[in-house]
């Protein structure tokens, strides 16, 4: 009984080992940050899918008073990539100079839009030229790439005294193969950009002659600025057509509105004024309005009417000359 149940024991613990010493080769193992990098380690059989670099003559780099080197350019999630190598270690991370420091870097980011940033899983793999095979390690997690910080990797990487024992296999007759695996993580980001305005109201003054004389013509401003918006002021001195002729149309444009994207809009409160003479004044009274690219201008159809913009009484007409005045204060703007 005692030599069955030894038996049994023993199977169970060589079964254990067993277990263990193949997780070891073909498993994932979870490590502590190595610098500044949580990471994850494995052993994989398949080449990296996206950059391969071959190293020969490696431990010339440690007399050749070269810091780093920037591997060739590769594309990977639609975008451009380097690895960076460090043979004596990163000059602010691995200052002893006993490890190996590898990092992955953005490259050519002058095309990004300004607030660019991308998701990112990469593996650093390091090419076993016994076995025929790869350590990986992978970022523990996704990394932000963005124009804060574009590179991210191991200041750790590998130990330099490890690559020089006899037994190694990552550094044969004194060639040194790394690659590297990137996956960007798509996303569709909406961003928009809202800046809002203390209240600082301008004015601009126009006179316009001969207004009897215009007939069905329209009398357009020049184009202005106000809070980095353009601007002008559209008189239709018989109306509209909407209105048929009763009625003197004025509308304010937001020039600036022609080339907005269907999100971007401007959020304006304006007062626009017939003046004429001593003192007389017509009044549109303050009005609120988003202006958008399918709302680039807010009519007033109604402002006044032509019967009474001509009547003597009025004193708005004066020798045929009235003047017009806008005030806007441009509230907010959204890009």
């Amino acid at each position: 009984m005692m030599l069955l149940l030894g038996m049994v024991i023993g199977w169970f613990c060589t079964k254990i080992l067993s277990c263990h010493s193949q997780n070891s080769v073909t498993g994932t193992t979870p490590v502590l940050p190595a610098g500044e990098e949580e990471s994850i380690v494995e052993i994989r059989d398949v080449s990296p899918a996206h950059f391969f670099t071959k190293i020969e003559s490696f431990s010339l780099f440690s007399n050749s008073g070269i810091e780093s080197y920037e591997c060739r350019e590769f594309e990977a999630g639609g975008y451009n990539w380097r690895l960076i190598i460090y043979p004596n270690g990163h000059p602010s991370k691995e200052k002893k100079g006993n490890h190996v420091s590898v990092y992955l870097a953005m490259s050519e980011t002058n095309y990004l839009p300004e607030d660019w940033e991308l998701n990112v899983i990469f593996t650093i793999f390091l090419y076993n030229q016994i076995l025929d095979n790869y350590l990986c390690v992978r970022v523990d997690g996704v990394r932000r790439f963005s124009e804060a910080k574009s590179m991210w990797g191991f200041p750790k990487f590998i130990s330099k005294k490890s690559l020089r024992d006899e037994s190694s296999s990552y550094l044969v007759e004194d060639n040194f193969v790394v690659g590297a695996e990137v996956f960007v993580l798509k996303r569709q980001r909406v961003s928009e950009r809202l800046t809002l305005f203390k209240p600082t109201t301008q004015k601009r003054v126009w006179k316009i002659r001969g207004f009897s004389k215009l007939d069905d013509d329209v009398w357009f401003s020049e184009e202005f600025t106000v809070t980095d918006v353009n601007w002008k002021v559209q008189v239709y001195p018989n109306g509209h057509p909407s209105v048929n002729g009763r009625y003197v149309s004025i509308f304010l444009i937001c020039v600036s509105a022609d080339s907005f994207a269907p999100h971007q809009k401007v959020k304006a409160d304006f007062n626009i004024r017939l003046k004429g003479w001593p003192a007389a004044i017509l009044d549109s009274g303050k009005i609120s309005h988003w202006f958008t690219s399918s709302t680039r201008s807010r009519p007033l159809y109604e402002f006044v009417s032509v019967y009474w913009l001509h009547d003597p009484k009025s004193c708005i007409l004066v020798k045929d000359c009235c003047t017009v005045e806008v005030e806007i204060y441009v509230q907010l703007v959204a890009k």
